[in-house]
């Protein structure tokens, strides 16, 4: 099988109704949450990607009875710190830095030695950033220089701790409230605004958390030692895969395009903010409560007159894994656009804050660069007519599908390698540009 997509077309004007596959941050805390329970859990919409099948593979390796058929999955847990092992077993988080560091959290307690790995990306990533934390429950971890593969020989006797979350990261937050679960006391986190999945799935197992929300942190206190109910769940539908479309629909003169049942967390709408402020035509449908998330029917037209804009860095870490996307609506802005703070785009699977750069100046748009702003000097008039190769990202998703949106957009005659890596969040991707009408090689 091919390796890399061609396109050579633009996609034409559309008016369909989307679905999206479900949430990734969501699918990989249900699964693990449910291991820690003694009840049996279910979950349908369960995101099928190499991310989330990764997570069922490490805890079957723990001992934990896991059934799945279609996107429908059915966890048996064995209770905090019930987890069933050989001493030095081996655990490969693939791809995925979410199920990485927040199964870390939750081996701080392991009673044998284990041994945690993952994909070549993965292994360039930094872990120093949960490894510091976690240390303070009382385990030890040995690693690369706090970087995969580490080894991990956790502890009986963890002990409540003081944490100060300064980098607005929702997974070293996430790891720490994990590792809290089975601590007996109260830890105290001080944590950056972040996502807050894992905050809300707390309160929806209704366990022992206080969340204070202050101007520029939050206050997250957890009591460990409790046991946790089943989890049923039907996973609602990811704002970042959902957002390749949004940015789609938006570039394509005359679209309307409506996307079903997303999540909508006011955590992770940074995107929805930013492309409003941009002159994006999206509006919310049906907003209802489910389990703490937020969910809505999104509807959203294209767009002639994109504005430029002075990115508010308060929407950063709401619109992280979005980025790359929102650059390319600022390339057909009508002047400037300024984008800073964003060194956490450094930390996912590639540069990805050079990547954007990249792309930009293979379509022919001028941007400046530093180590963690972007200016961006759009064109409305933008059309590319030029043979476009990109190759050389580390398995990064996010590169490939926003390679894919610009070629579409924009024009060109493209050759975009890394199409498995779509797999890691985003299996269906390309079955449905095809439905919008893309035609792909």
């Amino acid at each position: 099988m091919s390796k890399f997509v061609k396109i050579s077309n633009k996609i034409t004007k559309f008016n369909k109704k989307l679905s999206i596959d479900g949430d990734k941050s969501l699918s990989i805390r249900w699964a693990l949450l449910s291991s820690q329970s003694l009840k049996k859990s279910t979950a349908s919409n369960l995101l099928l990607s190499e991310d989330v099948m990764s997570t069922l593979k490490c805890l079957k390796k723990l001992g934990i009875k896991i059934k799945i058929s279609r996107n429908f999955c059915e966890i048996i847990g064995l209770g905090l710190n019930g987890f069933k092992y050989k001493n030095n077993l081996i655990l490969n988080a693939g791809n995925s830095g979410t199920l990485g560091r927040l199964l870390l959290g939750l081996l701080v307690h392991s009673k044998k030695k284990l041994l945690l790995k993952g994909d070549r990306s993965l292994s360039k990533r930094d872990f120093l950033r949960v490894i510091k934390p976690l240390e303070k429950f009382g385990a030890i971890f040995d690693s690369n220089y706090g970087k995969l593969p580490i080894k991990i020989h956790g502890t009986n006797n963890t002990k409540p701790i003081k944490y100060f979350e300064n980098k607005g990261s929702a997974q070293c937050k996430s790891a720490v409230m994990f590792a809290a679960l089975n601590t007996l006391g109260e830890t105290t986190i001080k944590a950056k605004k972040s996502r807050d999945h894992s905050e809300l799935l707390f309160k929806s197992l209704k366990l022992p958390i206080k969340v204070i929300k202050r101007k520029n942190h939050d206050i997250i206190k957890v009591k460990g030692k409790s046991k946790i109910p089943a989890l049923n769940y039907k996973i609602p539908s990811d704002i970042s895969s959902a957002a390749f479309f949004i940015v789609l629909a938006a570039l394509t003169k005359n679209s309307r395009l409506e996307i079903k049942n997303v999540n909508i967390n006011p955590s992770r709408m940074g995107v929805f903010y930013i492309l409003k402020l941009m002159g994006v035509r999206i509006v919310k449908l049906n907003v209802r409560n489910y389990k703490g998330e937020k969910i809505a029917d999104l509807i959203i037209k294209g767009t002639n007159n994109i504005k430029p804009i002075n990115c508010p860095i308060k929407f950063n870490s709401s619109a992280i894994d979005e980025f790359l996307l929102i650059f390319l609506v600022a390339a057909k802005a009508k002047g400037v656009s300024y984008f800073k703070n964003l060194s956490e785009l450094d930390q996912k699977e590639s540069p990805r804050l050079k990547w954007g750069s990249k792309i930009l100046n293979k379509i022919g748009i001028k941007n400046i660069l530093t180590e963690n702003s972007i200016k961006i000097f759009g064109n409305p008039d933008l059309k590319v007519n030029k043979k476009i190769i990109i190759k050389g990202f580390l398995k990064d998703h996010r590169v490939f599908m926003t390679s894919v949106i610009a070629a579409l957009s924009f024009g060109g005659k493209w050759q975009i390698f890394d199409k498995e890596s779509i797999n890691t969040s985003f299996p269906s991707f390309l079955k449905k540009v095809d439905y919008l009408g893309a035609k792909i090689d």
